[in-house]
């Protein structure tokens, strides 16, 4: 097996694997900020006063 061959084959494998590990990060972090927007959302629209009592009548 050629040796320039091998290393560049070996430099395309290391080169994919950044970029797959780059964009893994990217998603990671915008998953991140998109679960503490909807924690805020979310916390925004609680009703404290609801759903502290049930009233039932049988």
């Amino acid at each position: 097996m050629d040796i320039a061959a091998l290393s560049t084959g070996m430099s395309q494998a290391s080169l994919a694997q950044a970029a797959s590990i780059k964009v893994a990060a990217l998603a990671k972090d915008q998953a991140n900020e998109q679960g503490q927007a909807l924690i805020q959302m979310m916390e925004k629209s609680a009703q404290p006063h609801l759903g502290g009592q049930l009233d039932i009548r049988v």
